[in-house]
């Protein structure tokens, strides 16, 4: 087997994004129905991009271009790298470069996981005296070594096999977490319980009042302080002398790192053992940006970013989901000059509505078999991305070759991946 070195252009055509018209920031371009794709939301995609954050106008779309779906996007400003294909037709700027295979010649699955195969050869031919940037012309000139056709089909089908069963197990655990999040609005938002047909509905004056009365609490409920229900520990940065990478002392995190993922990856660690979350606790971002949660996965230390968050009666699955609720508009009670942030006092003040112990217990025991999947499911895509990962530069540089891989060959690592869950100490 042997390579073909090649550059970018001789696997299909490429060229910029547009966005002509100045101001960018013209009103006029945007909030129509035409998707526009940003570097960010490259960078968010996992292997198909099917959501973005703003849409182009028809004035926005006479200015840009429409690139159809199975584009493959190449970052080349501010994220330098980043890549995603397109699931659906969107117009994106000239910090994004567009790719389509010539027919025959290239699999744009296989040219996307080349592109991340050399990622950091990208980063470094990026490099300038002010700010990263990468050309279309220095990523043309970037030689590049590439496999025969039907075995870029057969590397690519190996591949995005596993970044299927990953966007798979995503979908379901959105669709649990809007589930949850959904009860939740009904019985402490809007107060439709079971049973709240029968129970009795009470004004600031006490007097009964019909349901859906504006300012009526169910009788026993209380308009309280999230410290009646919420225990908080705010993090502290030990020295940089106790960082370390090497898996010594326990992972720790300055912020909420998986702004899109309930669990935290562990990067960096830490020997100064002062602050510490356990597993099962929240962790909640109270700076820059305020409100964001994870749920720590074992032992860890946290940071200034962070503070840690435990319900008194131990009510985890409601207390996760009350903070969703809490702090879903993001950095809405920060506070600070240079970056928004909230103190501890800041966070015992704030107001909620405390429902009788009997109904945070039955949301609790309602979602909980929801949340388990969803730990279930995010450790099957730890897994998952492991296995890719360690398969790629294995398969893309040809040290693995794929000649004569077979089907049962190609299935069985995906199998083993998808049943085995990694090791995060006691549930």
């Amino acid at each position: 087997m042997s390579l073909k070195k090649l550059k970018l252009n001789d696997l299909g055509s490429v060229g910029r994004g547009k966005s002509k018209h100045r101001p960018r920031n013209d009103e006029a371009l945007y909030n129509g129905p035409y998707p526009f794709v940003q570097t960010g939301d490259v960078k968010a995609a996992n292997f198909y991009l099917n959501e973005y954050t703003q849409t182009y106008s028809e004035l926005g779309l006479s200015q840009s271009k429409l690139w159809p779906k199975g584009t493959l996007l190449i970052t080349i400003a501010a994220n330098i790298g980043d890549t995603a294909i397109l699931g659906i037709d969107a117009c994106f700027p000239d910090s994004i470069v567009g790719f389509q295979p010539y027919e025959g010649v290239s699999d744009v699955r296989y040219v996307k996981y080349y592109l991340d195969f050399i990622k950091l050869e990208l980063e470094a031919i990026s490099r300038g005296t002010t700010q990263d940037n990468m050309s279309l012309d220095k990523l043309l000139t970037k030689n590049i070594f590439v496999h025969e056709y039907t075995e870029q089909v057969k590397i690519a089908s190996i591949l995005s096999a596993y970044d299927e069963l990953i966007e798979n197990n995503k979908q379901r655990i959105k669709l649990l977490e809007e589930m949850a999040e959904e009860i939740y609005k009904e019985w402490f938002v809007r107060f439709r319980f079971p049973g709240y047909e029968s129970t009795r509905f009470l004004n600031e004056q006490g007097k009964e009042v019909p349901h859906g009365t504006v300012g009526a609490l169910p009788d026993g409920w209380a308009n309280s302080r999230l410290e009646s229900v919420c225990e908080f520990q705010m993090g502290q940065s030990p020295s940089s002398e106790f960082y370390n990478e090497e898996k010594i002392g326990l992972p720790f995190h300055q912020g909420v790192t998986n702004f899109s993922d309930r669990f935290p990856n562990h990067i960096t660690y830490c020997t100064d053992l002062k602050r510490i979350a356990n597993e099962g606790e929240i962790l909640l971002s109270v700076r820059a940006p305020v409100g964001r949660i994870n749920i720590a996965t074992t032992k860890l230390v946290i940071g200034r970013g962070l503070c840690s968050v435990k319900h008194k009666m131990n009510l985890i699955n409601y207390c996760y989901y009350l903070l969703k609720d809490v702090f879903r508009e993001e950095d809405s009670f920060g506070n600070g000059a240079v970056f928004n942030a909230v103190s501890k006092n800041d966070l015992l003040r704030i107001r909620i509505i405390k429902p009788i112990n009997v109904k945070a217990n039955q949301f609790q025991e309602f979602v909980k078999p929801m949340d388990d999947e969803i730990r279930i499911l995010s450790d099957k895509n730890q897994l998952l991305q492991q296995t890719r990962d360690l398969l790629l530069p294995r398969l893309i540089s040809g040290k693995l070759s794929v000649e004569h891989l077979g089907e049962q060959e190609e299935l069985e690592p995906m199998a083993m991946a998808a049943e085995q869950k990694p090791h995060y100490g006691k549930r």
